[in-house]
């Protein structure tokens, strides 16, 4: 018989007790915490100390993992990761900066539009009443005329089109019939060719019809139709097609009466989406413009200077006087028709003036109240700007000292709000300038390390490059042809010949960017007081006061008033731009070297 005794222990040995095992447990079903607490110091308190938590990302690992699975788990924890820091990113751009917004999402360039349909009509309207849209180039059926515009500055015609919409895109001119001219150079006299015809003008349509680089012109064949209706040709030359279509050279006949015999009011009828109430730095309408201007031919003018339509020359400069904007000023002299050589002065020419703006200190600097005797005194002393100090250019080479405040106030759609603003805005990227590093008795800032970013006063070489005076001039150039009209230079231009038929051209204008459909604004022309600047300034206001060239093609194309902007072909002011950059080697305009 069995007995109980005589069953053994069981085989298997038991390590519930080991502590081992116990480990092991204690590692798998313990949970961590969801934040980790870390104890900081505090400086001078013995007792206390500084208690700081951070997400456990351990654990929100895990979790991610047990939920969703290895892989998406760590996907769904690094899209939370992101959505995180973006949202920590909105909030801080929202609240914690200057301007107050919201970030954009990140899908091409977000409008800059200010104004309702409407006040782009009466901006156009504007415009062309004054005589500023001297073209038959459409208008953008975006902007919705139903009425066709009457232009003043072109000649009657007797058909007027209308888009696919409806929309009327051209305007019904009642201006002064065209003369154009055949200009010839005179035998013998090839090396300095005669001035141009007083009162001439330069049809810039023709110009954009042979030079327009979207359109596949060549710079070179460009070049040759500048020449041979400038009468800057020899004539003894091989031609390839008929001569006439290359004139560009007009002369209006006297206005005839008609020319500005009415302004069309846009119609209350738009067809425009309410946005007014949807955004907040929408313009209200109606734009507060001034009556357009009377269009006169220089036939009509009773003086041969129109009040209007001044020939000034701006050009802007930071820091020491030296041979660039000497040489700018000395071309000047030679190409334009000044009548400084004649013994007496002539009363039939209209004598342009160039105007040289001095910034004698950094560019967030306010001049000092003796900023203009100091600035002469400076230019007295001056071997490179000494000469024009001299009586014989009185009134053709003038001086003046920039202000950056008197400026800005004497500019009637910026003087109540500019101060709100960031004056030094280049494409969006804004660079804040502290009130402490301005010094406004002085002028100068308090740093004394004058190759500090804010205190640079000119480029003195690549390494201590002036941006605040760059940024500062792309606001410049609007400023000095918003308020005194003409046209603005950049300092590194030089003069080759009489702009007398640019003068002509009623019309702003700039220049392009090599072979992108962009502003280069090294050459501006704008109209004094004109419903484009009004235009421009309100928009740059509301986009945070960018005038980067960039930036204003964007402006002028969310508005559709690119037209009323001429972008004329680099091929007028450097025919070498899109050589360099590899573009038109097939047929270059002038020898060069290849690599």
């Amino acid at each position: 018989m069995s007995s109980p005794r005589y069953f053994a222990p069981t085989s298997l040995p038991n390590y519930s007790n080991s502590s081992a095992v116990q480990e092991k447990y204690g590692r798998r079903h313990h949970t961590p915490p969801w934040f980790l607490n870390i104890s900081l110091p505090i400086p001078g308190v013995q007792t206390r100390r500084l208690r700081i938590f951070f997400p456990n990302f351990r654990r929100l690992h895990s979790s991610s993992v047990a939920h969703f699975g290895r892989r998406a788990g760590s996907a769904v924890l690094l899209f939370a990761f992101i959505l995180f820091v973006f949202i920590a990113f909105a909030f801080t751009k929202r609240f914690g900066t200057r301007a107050k917004k919201w970030p954009r999402p990140f899908i091409g360039d977000p409008s800059t539009l200010v104004f309702e349909r409407e006040d782009l009509q009466r901006i156009w309207q504007w415009e062309i009443a004054s005589g500023h849209y001297p073209s038959r180039r459409s208008i953008p059926e975006e902007v919705g005329f139903r009425v066709v515009p009457r232009n003043p500055a072109i000649p009657a015609k007797r058909t007027v089109t209308r888009g696919p919409l409806g929309f009327a895109n051209s305007t019904r001119g009642t201006g002064p019939n065209r003369t154009y001219l055949e200009v010839k150079h005179e035998p013998g006299n090839t090396a300095y060719p005669p001035r141009p015809v007083l009162g001439s003008v330069a049809d810039l349509d023709v110009i954009m019809d042979n030079c327009d680089f979207s359109e596949k012109k060549y710079v070179r064949d460009c070049l040759e139709v500048l020449r041979i209706g400038g009468g800057l040709d020899t004539g003894n030359r091989l031609r390839r097609g008929p001569l006439d279509e290359w004139k560009y050279i007009y002369m209006e006949d006297p206005d005839p009466g008609t020319a500005n015999s009415g302004y069309d009011t846009p119609s209350s009828h738009t067809n425009s989406k309410p946005s007014s109430a949807a955004q907040v730095n929408m313009e209200k309408p109606p734009i507060a413009l001034p009556p357009p201007l009377r269009h006169t031919p220089y036939a009509s003018l009773s003086d041969p200077c129109d009040p209007d339509n001044p020939r000034l020359f701006h050009m802007f400069w930071t820091g020491p006087f030296t041979d660039k904007p000497y040489t700018a000023i000395l071309s000047f002299l030679y190409t334009q028709n000044t009548g400084l050589h004649l013994q007496a002065p002539d009363n039939t020419i209209c004598r342009p003036q160039f105007w040289m703006w001095i910034n004698p200190g950094p560019a967030a600097a306010v001049p000092n109240p003796s900023a203009v005797r100091d600035m002469y005194s400076e230019l007295e002393q001056n071997p490179w700007a000494s000469p024009f100090l001299h009586s014989r250019f009185k009134g053709v080479v003038v001086f003046k000292l920039w202000n950056t405040t008197e400026q800005l106030d004497g500019v009637p759609e910026l003087k109540d709000e500019w101060r709100k603003r960031d004056l030094f805005n280049s494409g969006g990227n804004i660079f804040a300038v502290p009130q402490d590093n301005v010094v406004k008795d002085e002028g100068t800032a308090t740093k004394t390390d004058s190759d500090n970013l804010l205190n640079r006063a000119g480029s003195k070489s690549s390494s201590t490059y002036d941006r605040m005076s760059v940024i500062l001039s792309d606001m410049v150039r609007f400023v000095l042809c918003h308020r005194f009209g003409g046209t603005y230079l950049d300092a590194d231009t030089i003069f080759l010949r009489d702009w007398e038929e640019l003068w002509g051209w009623k019309g702003a204008f700039a220049y392009r960017w090599s072979r992108l459909p962009r502003y280069n604004t090294a050459v501006l022309h704008m109209n004094k007081n004109s419903a484009l600047g009004t235009f421009l300034f309100r928009t740059a206001l509301k986009n945070d006061l960018d005038f980067h060239p960039m930036t204003i093609s964007r402006y002028t194309q969310d508005a559709h008033l690119e037209e009323l902007l001429l972008r004329l072909p680099d091929a007028l002011f450097d025919s070498a731009w899109l050589n360099t950059e590899n573009y038109q080697r097939d047929r270059p305009p002038q020898p060069y070297f290849t690599e």
